[in-house]
């Protein structure tokens, strides 16, 4: 079974991936994370008990690299390159 998190912990998630790319400058916010869902990087896998949707691990590890780059940007920090 996928693990299934809130807005708040999708963002508590994707702020540690984000801080260990740009040394702890770049942090996710819940509203970055419901953004995501509006438009269309992270699609919702159900809802919680008061009707707020619930996002899978992997679809917010997605979310998070495909906007990594230009969040990392306007923090001042250039994408390291592979």
């Amino acid at each position: 079974m996928a693990t299934l998190y809130t807005a708040t912990e999708a963002a508590e998630h994707a702020t540690r991936w984000r801080r260990l790319l740009s040394a702890g400058a770049a942090a996710v916010t819940p509203a970055a994370v419901r953004q995501w869902a509006r438009r269309g990087h992270l699609a919702p896998t159900g809802l919680d008990d008061h009707g707020r949707p619930l996002y899978a691990h992997v679809d917010v590890a997605r979310a998070e690299l495909a906007t990594r780059s230009r969040a990392l940007r306007l923090v001042g920090i250039p994408e390291p390159r592979p």
